[in-house]
């Protein structure tokens, strides 16, 4: 009986110093910010961005430059179409997303759509 005592007593000893001073741990949970923030200000305005430049090359395609070419103005069509679609998973995404963080978190603040690439 003594002996299972001191097998739970040593861990619990050596763990105090982490236990005690729990900002230790800080740096870890600024890293994961730090990515959050990377991803919210960078990262999806830039997947935006190429979805909206491909949606306007796209269109490029087919009235500009397809103006006598069946083929350019089938292949500005394809690109549009997909860039429409990229820009509706992505809305759509980000619409669940949030639902999920609300039913989760209860946050009870309007979901904001992301702004441009800041650096």
């Amino acid at each position: 009986m003594i002996k299972h005592k001191h097998i739970y007593t040593l861990p619990a000893l050596l763990l105090m110093p982490f236990i005690g001073h729990a900002q230790v741990f800080g740096a870890v949970g600024q890293f994961f910010i730090d990515i959050q923030t990377l991803i919210d200000t960078i990262l999806i305005p830039l997947v935006f961005a190429i979805a909206l430049l491909a949606f306007i090359w796209g269109m490029y395609l087919y009235f500009i430059q397809g103006g006598g070419s069946d083929d350019s103005r089938q292949k500005g069509k394809q690109l549009a179409l997909w860039a429409v679609i990229g820009f509706v998973l992505m809305v759509s995404i980000w619409g669940i997303v949030n639902a999920v963080a609300l039913g989760l978190f209860g946050t009870t603040a309007p979901p904001q759509l992301p702004g441009t690439p800041t650096l």
